[in-house]
């Protein structure tokens, strides 16, 4: 099982609403090689992962209570 890389998911996110690195940077208070970073993570703070989630007005943490659902079963 390959589980979730929420760095990608975000990413993916930010495509899809069509907003920029830069904006994204600004929205969260930090430079843009933070943002690259924060792509590249498999996991992530629970605090910045609710700071995204409302900046992206996409709750995040609904793609670990699936993921959870589909490990308990096995």
């Amino acid at each position: 099982m390959h589980g979730i890389h929420i760095g990608s998911l975000i990413k993916a996110e930010l495509a899809k609403q069509e907003r920029t690195i830069s904006w994204f940077a600004r929205k969260l208070y930090c430079d843009r090689s933070n943002i690259y970073d924060i792509f590249k993570r498999k996991s992530i703070d629970t605090e910045l992962l609710l700071r995204i989630s409302l900046i992206l007005k996409r709750n995040f943490f609904l793609l670990y209570i699936d993921e959870f659902e589909l490990r308990e079963r096995i």
